[in-house]
């Protein structure tokens, strides 16, 4: 008895050039993959979106898709994986988590991509399709029943559907009789949801050199390209070598350089643990010093109030491909309200790569974005707390890293600034890179 392969109906689609379609049970297309339930291959094959390929996971040592479901990609994340092939790495993972049936990595999804276009004999990671395997499926066989089109006859109806094959039991007892079926641990399973958990999303050299923005440099080029031309010409005999124009004038370039430094707000709440007391000397120094401390120190030295802008140097030291170590000093501005930012100019919202939080929503009333969940879409976020503080349920939803500081021990200072940095230059590369190394 045979039934319809997922993959190979997939795979048949794709070089056929048919327009795959998601559908409801009733056959009407769906809108959306989400809201679907199964997937029209052809005019006479409709498959459900949750059946097993026979696409294997990685790390997975299964070898039956019918005995062994779990180890398997569901026909959803393949076709996911096929129709968002040329989106950058950061907006596939986003739109494939939103998917039930799992997702392809990015590692995995050229191959498979090459596959389904054949431009590739042959995966590893596709078991073969054996007569004594069924094809694979989260439901049983008899669930690949294929829908009838909108369009179909009653006749062509009663032709397309498929005739039910055997259960998961019947197929697993078929091909490995004396294998029992492996039950994950309970303890096992909280272990590897954990580490799950932890997990970061592997980045290739495309994703890497790719930013938010589409930057169209052609105007730089056209330059280069007159400048050349130029040099070429007076090389030639009897020609008078032109005066060199420079590309810009320097003091506007100085100008302009100045105004694009990067710029941090934290919270003017006087609980917050970084506040326009001590930020200075946590970023700048890595020591945590507390803010009432700090505030009694300034006052000691003159000074009874705190700045509302505060510059930051950040010392950093960079290897040379030579080997030579080469110091830098990259500057910052710590601002804690809006009134401060708008002394940067109308784009000063373009320049704020970092928000600390207390976890306290009226923090962001004034701000440009005013809902957390939309602001730290725009900006990083930092939800600075105690150590043994207990997770605070408010930010569950909110997309912001946790920067933990320890209230008695002073040198772990050192790495959670370390950390901070680190984490910042990460995002910044990739949603603001203009504002790298400014």
């Amino acid at each position: 008895m045979s039934t319809t392969d997922p993959l190979d109906a997939l795979r048949a689609a794709i070089s056929s050039k048919y327009e795959i379609t998601p559908v409801t049970p009733s056959g009407a297309p769906a809108g959306t993959l989400r809201a679907a339930t199964h997937l029209r291959l052809s005019s006479a094959t409709t498959l459900p979106k949750s059946a097993r390929t026979r696409l294997r996971k990685a790390g997975s040592s299964a070898t039956d898709p019918s005995a062994q479901p779990d180890g398997f990609f569901m026909l959803e994340a393949v076709y996911l994986a096929w129709t968002l092939r040329d989106t950058p790495g950061g907006e596939y993972m986003r739109q494939a988590r939103e998917h039930a049936g799992g997702f392809v990595s990015l590692t995995e999804r050229k191959s498979i991509v090459d596959w389904l276009r054949r431009a590739i004999p042959t995966l590893d990671s596709i078991v073969p399709l054996s007569e004594s395997t069924t094809p694979p499926g989260s439901p049983p066989p008899s669930a690949y029943r294929r829908l009838p089109a909108p369009s179909a006859s009653a006749a062509h109806a009663q032709t397309s559907t498929s005739t039910p094959g055997r259960s998961r039991g019947d197929a697993a007892t078929t091909s490995s009789p004396s294998k029992r079926r492996y039950v994950p641990d309970a303890a096992d399973v909280e272990v590897v949801k954990k580490i799950r958990q932890g997990e970061v999303e592997l980045r290739d050299h495309n994703t890497v050199l790719r930013g938010i923005k589409n930057n169209n440099f052609s105007s730089v080029r056209n330059v280069f390209v007159a400048k050349l031309k130029t040099l070429k010409e007076a090389k030639k005999p009897g020609t008078v070598a032109p005066a060199v124009v420079p590309l810009a004038d320097p003091k506007a370039q100085a100008r302009k350089q100045k105004n694009m430094y990067p710029i941090i707000m934290i919270s003017s709440s006087p609980t917050s643990l970084i506040t326009m007391y001590n930020v200075r000397r946590f970023l700048q120094e890595s020591i945590f010093e507390p803010s009432a401390e700090a505030r009694s120190r300034l006052a000691a030295e003159g000074t009874t109030k705190a700045e509302d802008l505060i510059p930051i140097y950040r010392e950093r030291t960079t290897i040379e491909p030579g080997g030579q170590a080469r110091a830098s000093s990259q500057r910052y501005y710590v601002v804690d309200s809006v009134e401060a930012l708008n002394k940067f100019g109308a784009d000063a919202w373009d320049r704020v790569v970092c928000v600390l939080t207390t976890g306290q929503v009226w923090q962001f009333r004034p701000y440009k974005w005013s809902e957390p969940r939309v602001l730290f879409h725009h900006v990083k976020g930092m939800y600075v707390s105690w150590a043994n503080d207990p997770p605070n349920p408010k930010i569950k939803d909110w997309n912001v890293t946790e920067l933990k500081i320890d209230s008695h021990r002073r040198h772990v200072d050192k790495s959670t600034v370390a950390y901070f940095w680190k984490t910042l230059d990460s995002w910044t590369a990739q949603h603001k890179p203009s504002l790298v190394n400014t």
